[in-house]
């Protein structure tokens, strides 16, 4: 249940957070913005590993170079949502990431992808992502007449 709890509160604080990071990017531009944002959770990020920190850093040095990046994908994700809250809107902009999110996690556990357990792909997960696509179509259908 626990694992539930964190879920939503990471979904409303993405929802959140992308519309806040447009509405500052409108302001001062998207790579100050980012800039801001980034340096913010860097900051906070040292005072939490201070403060509650109890891993092995050291033990980096062990880890695939390749989880190394996570990162990189942070900007690419903060600029990403911002730019597609911008050219969408937060509803239809947080579904269509939610679909492809979704999409990528069902790969990553079909095909066992870095290290995680291969998950075998059942027709529920095909039909779930599909009424997910359909419910955006939903979402941003406008009536013409």
């Amino acid at each position: 249940m626990i694992g539930v709890i964190w879920s939503i509160i990471a979904g409303m604080a993405m929802s959140v957070q992308g519309v806040f990071n447009t509405r500052l990017s409108d302001k001062i531009g998207l790579y100050e913005s980012n800039l801001l944002v980034q340096g913010g959770a860097f900051l906070l990020s040292i005072l939490a590993w201070l403060i509650l920190g109890k891993g092995q850093f050291g033990a980096f040095r062990e880890v695939n170079r390749l989880y190394l990046t996570g990162g990189i994908l942070g900007i690419i994700i903060t600029i990403a949502v911002m730019l597609s809250i911008k050219g969408l809107s937060p509803t239809i902009a947080i579904s269509v990431i939610l679909v492809s999110q979704l999409l990528v996690a069902v790969l990553i556990d079909t095909f066992g992808l870095f290290d995680t357990p291969k998950v075998p792909l059942k027709w529920q997960q095909i039909l779930g992502t599909c009424l997910m696509i359909g419910g955006i179509l939903l979402l941003k259908w406008k009536k013409t007449s």
